[in-house]
């Protein structure tokens, strides 16, 4: 997804480009053209990258339904780092519609399944 994003795009145009992209300074005194992984997920140093999700795979979107506090302190982190370069409107709405496509793809997720499933009961 990074990489087909406009995030993404602008780092593979310009990674070579030492003066857009200076691999010599820390992350913490980097002031690339655009984010990289690490900037995003590496945030502070952690090497967890999951502490800047916004999803576990083992918290699934039924966690954000029900409105779970680690959810809202995932959405907020998030948040946090979009406020670098975006503004606080600009990283809530493109959250709630990163949501909704991440509920769209579990419903498809499903139906495939449900489909593969029908076909493997008929004995294709």
């Amino acid at each position: 997804a990074y990489d087909i994003g406009l995030h993404g795009v602008v780092y593979q145009v310009n990674k070579w480009d030492p003066k857009q992209f200076d691999w010599d300074k820390k992350l913490a005194d980097a002031d690339y053209v655009g984010p990289t992984c690490q900037y995003c997920h590496m945030r502070g140093g952690h090497h967890n990258v999951q502490r800047f999700g916004t999803v576990y795979t083992s918290m699934g979107m039924s966690m954000a339904d029900r409105g779970a506090p680690i959810w809202k302190e995932k959405r907020d982190r998030w948040a946090s780092v979009c406020d670098d370069c975006h503004s606080p409107r600009f990283a809530k709405e493109n959250l709630q519609a990163l949501d909704e496509s991440a509920k769209d793809a579990g419903l498809k997720y499903r139906e495939t399944f449900k489909v593969a499933e029908d076909l493997l009961k008929d004995g294709v």
